[in-house]
């Protein structure tokens, strides 16, 4: 079975043995939950937690009233529930004291599930939005990772910083390019050569890398240099400065292909087919972070905190080619924004985030508390120490 699976049962199952552990667990919620009856089930227990605890018989048992209540209060929500399955539960729970680490687990995984399936929406508003050349939507869902990684760290305890990864991270999905970002690129390289006072309007911003074919982008690096070092931009110029950085003789360019580059039309605006460039860019850098979050929050041996670290780390190119866009279409930067708003979490909430989910050590002087068990007679007895596990049920006399 499962680890998973069996931890949101074993949390279950305390919870149902010793409804107190619901103050060890304020920290987690429902949605937590992966199976849609185990979500159910823990919000029925909030909601009659919160509206009276059960009370105890008097030789300390828990009524089976807290168990049917349960089940009844979460058929309203989930169907197929029945009166056997709490027993599942209670059988899955070796020990009722260990729901805090139990909770860790149902968190871990829910963070895994929570990354990826905000990583697999990034990437399919990626290449909607490459065909349509538009960015407002691919960004906007790179907020919302973003910020719900910010939230996922701080319910783990940990900060929402970027780590580099190890080593890299395999990617196998293809960026989104289409035939029209490449036409766009020969487009704009005729326009630089044939008019070299557009190379101002787009170099502070565009760069070789924005180009989806290399060869591309190294052509505009070319010119690039050249506008750098104030030299004049023609068809003679460019075509000197790419055979002295050597692409012609590597193999980089062919002398065909420099030819029909440099001496296309050189009508249009060097600015608006930057941008057309550049948001290209923007979507292949989504849909590349995207990729490979998919990849992280698909490895189970990945801790939570490493996690949301390399993944804010894989979002990283996004932001800087996402910052340049807004040079180019002269939007005010949210980067002062976000420093000024952005409230780090304090070190002492850390570590009471991570201590939540421990169970806390009893005292030597005192006796840790006995589990109870649910019996035949439909109450919940406290068996005797070191006697069998709690979730066993006592036989009738």
């Amino acid at each position: 079975m499962d680890a998973l699976l069996k931890g949101e049962q074993a949390l279950l199952g305390a919870v149902l043995l010793d409804p107190a552990q619901l103050d060890t667990l304020a920290w987690l919620t429902p949605a937590d939950f992966y199976r849609p009856a185990h979500r159910a089930l823990f919000a029925a227990m909030r909601t009659l937690s919160n509206g009276q605890r059960p009370v105890r018989e008097p030789d300390g048992t828990v009524p089976l009233s807290w168990v049917t209540d349960t089940v009844a209060e979460a058929s309203r929500e989930v169907r197929g529930l029945n009166a056997s399955y709490p027993f599942t539960l209670i059988a899955a729970c070796p020990r009722p004291q260990n729901a805090p680490v139990y909770g860790r687990m149902v968190l871990e995984g829910s963070i895994h599930r929570t990354v990826l399936e905000h990583a697999v929406r990034l990437e399919h508003v990626a290449r909607i939005d490459a065909e349509q050349h538009q960015v407002e939507g691919v960004l906007h869902h790179a907020d919302a990772l973003t910020s719900v990684l910010g939230d996922l760290a701080r319910r783990w305890g940990t900060e929402p910083r970027p780590v580099p990864p190890p080593g890299p991270v395999a990617s196998t999905a293809a960026s989104p390019v289409g035939p029209r970002e490449t036409e766009d690129e020969q487009f704009l390289l005729a326009v630089l050569v044939n008019q070299p006072e557009a190379m101002a309007e787009v170099y502070d911003w565009l760069r070789p890398g924005d180009f989806v074919d290399a060869g591309h982008g190294q052509i505009y690096r070319c010119l690039g240099s050249l506008h750098h070092r104030g030299e004049p931009i023609d068809e003679v110029t460019a075509l000197w400065e790419i055979q002295r950085r050597g692409l012609l003789a590597d193999g980089t360019l062919s002398r065909e292909q420099v030819d029909s580059l440099l001496g296309g039309p050189g009508a249009g605006s060097a600015e608006w087919l930057g941008d057309q460039v550049i948001r290209s860019s923007v979507a292949r850098a989504a849909a590349g972070a995207a990729t490979k979050i998919k990849t992280l929050a698909e490895a189970e041996a990945l801790a939570p905190g490493r996690l949301i670290g390399q993944a804010l780390h894989a979002l990283g190119p996004l932001d800087e080619v996402r910052a340049r866009w807004r040079t180019a279409n002269q939007l005010p930067s949210t980067a002062a924004e976000k420093d000024a708003t952005e409230v780090r979490p304090d070190p002492a909430a850390r570590v009471r985030a991570a201590l939540s989910r421990s169970p806390q050590p009893q005292p030597a002087a005192r006796a840790a508390p006995p589990a109870t068990a649910l019996s035949r007679t439909g109450t919940a007895t406290t068996p005797p120490a070191r006697t069998a596990p709690s979730h066993r049920l006592r036989s009738t006399p």
